[in-house]
């Protein structure tokens, strides 16, 4: 179980969790601001902002030090601007001219799903199965892959074999004995996991493979490399590592 205290920055493991609306307690509590453009930073245009990922989130350097580790003018901040958009660099793109390249990006807004005020990207949960990783790993010429190259704030112990996830859109998710989850998409994969994380290094199968391996229809986008899925909170409470997880009923949506 992890949760990642800024946004785009390294996470941190936690063995308990008060689990609410705006998902585990202290997850993207801040993000970063890039002074020039107005935009949140995100590692999702690695080109600018995979400097990120060398920072552990809970021991962010002052606005100053982090402006001269990024290049770039920045300043943390807890509450996000109106209307606060941040940059997706095409994934493809970075595979084929890498992460220094300067290649085309979309402009999304935060928190598509998740409660106003929060800066997740989409909804305020992320999980992904043991499956999944396993599958990927298998897959991958480098035969394993880490699970925190994901970003996942639960992962899910699995028996099934290849992406079970992928059927869970529209299924509760329990979680222990209180917390009730909804599963609303699969996660299409950006650039992110292929980068290094702290110090894991470059890993560029760890998309490749979900791209060659696992393409789901995700809304009105087509068939996208994913692995793992978002989710709402429907009940809250509190998680503790080693929870039992189980599949509920199909949802009405929302």
């Amino acid at each position: 179980m992890r949760r990642y205290p800024v946004k785009s920055m390294l996470g941190e493991e936690v063995v308990r969790s008060e689990v609410a609306e705006r998902g585990l307690a202290g997850d993207r509590a801040r993000a970063v601001l890039d002074v020039t453009t107005g935009k949140i930073a995100s590692v999702k245009n690695p080109r600018l902002w995979r400097g990120l990922l060398t920072i552990e989130g809970a021991r962010v350097p002052g606005d100053e030090e982090l402006s001269r580790r990024l290049g770039r003018e920045v300043r943390v901040i807890d509450v996000p601007p109106a209307d606060a958009e941040f940059e997706r660099s095409v994934p493809e793109q970075v595979l084929a001219e890498g992460i220094e390249a300067e290649v085309s990006h979309t402009v999304g807004t935060l928190g598509g799903a998740s409660p106003g005020g929060t800066f997740f990207d989409f909804a305020p949960i992320h999980l992904i199965s043991t499956s999944a990783v396993a599958r990927i790993g298998a897959l991958s010429p480098r035969g394993h892959v880490e699970a925190v190259r994901y970003r996942p704030n639960l992962v899910i112990a699995t028996d099934a074999e290849g992406f079970p996830e992928n059927a869970w859109t529209g299924r509760e998710l329990h979680v222990g004995d209180e917390v009730v989850l909804k599963v609303i998409v699969t996660t299409p994969r950006c650039a992110v996991p292929t980068l290094a994380h702290g110090p894991l290094e470059r890993d560029t199968e760890a998309l490749r493979t979900v791209a060659r391996h696992n393409r789901v229809p995700v809304f009105d986008m087509g068939p996208q490399p994913c692995a793992g899925v978002y989710a709402q909170v429907l009940r809250p409470g509190q998680v503790r590592k080693g929870d039992r997880v189980r599949l509920g009923r199909v949802t009405s949506s929302t």
